[in-house]
């Protein structure tokens, strides 16, 4: 059960009862329900948490709101794979490079964590690998030419813990201009060169190239809702362009964490990364040539004396993002004359300093603070000469949380945070080619209480209730030509109630009905703009953008024959504000998925066989919203019924 569950809280496991934080885990069980060419259904199953698909390999992520700021990708929240760190210096994550099957575990923290992991207003991820032996193999086909193939081997070979990963998929996808390429390598090696000192080594590869449709107003969903975004007098169709992303990522890191003594130890990891992306668009072709650099280092110092342990960290991280971003005309998915050339580079870092102090095992405090910066220098070095520098205010991000064992697995905790989130480059030199130097980070105070209760060895419920006051929010807007821009709207205040409910895997120790298990969670939010005006609109007291109000989820597990098994799961989403003015509000949901799992044994080799249908009631649906959309353009729509069938083998 997740009571028992340990998270690693970036080096520290803790138990889950007695976390300080707003964690959610989802387990390799929970993500095996979905499919293995993505993790949307699981993240979707967590409270607070939300995934978008705007079009199959066009994802974003929202953790308690954020994507109020995001078009496509990750922002304003943190990624951090095994010990390395894959948002960029500027806060921007290419989630969409990952593999799911590569993900073994995720941890969840929603809101500010800034002792740990820096400033971000909306939450942190942390994706873990595969940390035990496995040799296996995995394919699938299914609806639109959907195609996966994937092959892990993972091993314990002396004092080195190796894996090697590899993954192909491919689809049609379900509308015009929407086809979905990806192909990923993945290494990893983890070297125990002493009982102090432990080396890890990682290398991944990724190409992806995915087509986007674009969005739809109402009147064109519902005469076609398969069609690609149309041309118009002015400008011509995301078919007739080629519209899309061209993604090829290398990323490499080195850590080591080394023990001194009982006490002591340190923690450092250098990485970098390259990236080429190419973007052709309605109105131009956008080439990117990332370079990235980070490093993080920490000195840790652990002391108990009977019934208290206490615990210190002292650290820095920081990184550098430079950008040479490359804009021509588009010709019909070529590139064709120059437009603009510029450099963008961004540093930031933060120095951290945190203490986690136990008493008698009952009593758990975490106190943290940080000093973060960020700073961006840019060139235009075509079609003109022009410089610029911005340097944002140094921020202390304190954080304090606590959490008491009221009884046998039965505990209340409470959080009070500051949160900082500057913008990335991609708000400050969005795809109108401007400089924005007027846009200011978000930042604000995060409030929290919550109660965790393991009911003898069967059940556990987790209710928490937080209120999140933000200033200077950065809202995302777009232009005629559907080029995006970022402006500050004013405070936001953001008040919510989180649920879990979770049962253990009953044993009936029948033949027929063998096993069964629930999950339940569930978001009951008010989320209202305050203080905001904008071009002479007062849209102070409008529900946040892009937010729904309420998301029930609920997964139900069954066993038959001791064999088959069987994950039934709904998400049901609330009516969703589509832009600021609240004139426009998506459609109620409930989308039900199954899954069909039956396992055949042979002496050394275990087959694995499943189905799994989606939007099994065959239903007219939207997964991702194009928000504060020119020309009411907020539609994407999603798949109607569909499967999967596949097999997977574990020798």
């Amino acid at each position: 059960m997740i009571s028992e569950v340990k998270i690693d809280a970036y080096k520290k496991p803790t138990a889950f009862i007695n976390s300080t934080k707003s964690v959610s885990v989802i387990s390799e069980n929970l993500l095996n329900q979905n499919t293995p060419e993505r993790m949307l259904e699981s993240i979707n199953q967590i409270a607070g948490a939300r995934m978008e698909e705007r079009s199959p390999g066009s994802y974003r992520i929202s953790l308690r709101g954020s994507t109020l700021r995001s078009p496509f990708g990750v922002r304003n929240v943190k990624v951090y794979l095994d010990d390395f760190i894959l948002s960029d210096a500027s806060g921007n994550t290419y989630f969409n490079v990952i593999s799911p099957e590569l993900i073994n575990r995720m941890e969840i923290y929603k809101g500010p964590e800034s002792g740990d992991y820096g400033a971000v207003t909306g939450g942190t991820i942390l994706l873990k690998t595969k940390n035990s032996d496995n040799l296996s193999t995995n394919i699938s086909t299914g609806s639109y030419g959907t195609f996966n193939q994937s092959f892990d081997f993972s091993a314990q070979m002396g004092k080195h813990f190796l894996e090697v990963f590899q993954n192909y998929y491919q689809s049609d996808s379900y509308r015009e201009q929407s086809k979905v390429q990806r192909k990923q390598v993945f290494v990893k090696d983890h070297f125990q060169y002493s009982s102090k000192g432990i080396l890890k080594a990682m290398l991944m590869y990724s190409d992806l190239d995915y087509q986007t449709p674009g969005g739809l107003t109402l009147q064109q969903m519902n005469l076609n809702r398969k069609q690609a975004r149309p041309k118009t007098a002015a400008l011509p169709s995301a078919s007739e362009q080629d519209a899309g992303i061209r993604n090829k990522m290398i990323f490499a890191g080195l850590s080591q964490e080394y023990q001194f003594n009982t006490n002591f130890s340190h923690f450092i990891l250098v990485q970098g990364s390259y990236v080429d992306f190419e973007n052709p668009f309605i109105t131009n072709f956008e080439n990117r040539f990332e370079k990235n650099f980070a490093v993080r280092t920490h000195l840790n110092y652990d002391k108990n004396w009977g019934e208290i342990s206490l615990a210190y960290r002292l650290g820095f991280e920081g990184g550098i993002n430079d950008i040479l971003i490359k804009n021509y005309d588009n010709n019909k998915g070529f590139e064709g004359k120059p437009q603009n050339f510029d450099q963008l580079k961004n540093t930031s870092g933060f120095y951290f300093l945190s203490q986690k102090l136990n008493f008698n095992e009952k009593l758990f405090s975490d106190i943290s603070i940080s000093l973060n910066s960020n700073s961006y220098d840019w060139e235009r070095v075509f079609p003109r000469k022009e410089t610029g520098k911005i340097q944002f205010k140094n921020q202390w991000l304190p954080n304090f949380g606590f959490t008491y064992l009221l009884g046998k697995g039965f505990s209340a905790r409470g959080k009070i945070g500051k949160g900082n989130s500057a913008p990335t480059n991609e708000e400050i030199r969005s795809s109108t080619q401007e400089f924005n130097q007027n846009l200011r980070p978000e930042y604000g105070w995060n409030k929290e209480l919550g109660l965790r209760k393991q009911f003898r060895n069967s059940f556990f419920v987790e209710v928490g209730y937080f209120d999140f006051r933000m200033k200077e929010a950065i809202v995302r807007r777009q232009n005629e030509n559907g080029e995006e821009f970022f402006v500050n709207s004013g405070e936001t205040v953001q008040k919510g109630l989180e649920l879990l409910l979770e049962s253990k895997n009953f044993d009936f120790e029948n033949d027929f009905f063998s096993n069964f298990k629930f999950r339940f969670s569930g978001s009951f939010y008010n989320f209202k703009f305050k203080n905001y005006q904008q071009n002479g609109n007062d849209f102070s007291g409008n529900d946040l953008t892009g937010v729904p109000q309420t998301t029930i989820n609920s997964l139900l597990n069954f066993t038959f024959f001791k064999k088959l098994e069987l994950d039934y799961s709904h998400i049901y989403t609330s009516k969703i504000p589509l832009n600021d003015a609240n004139s426009v509000w998506s459609d109620i949901n409930l989308i039900g998925n199954i899954k069909f799992k039956f396992p055949v044994n042979f002496e050394k080799t275990r087959l694995n066989l499943y189905l799994q249908i989606q939007n099994l009631y065959n239903k007219n649906y939207v997964l991702g919203f194009d928000t504060n959309a020119f020309g009411s353009r907020y539609y994407n729509p999603a798949a109607k019924r569909n499967f999967i069938l596949g097999m997977k083998v574990d020798f």
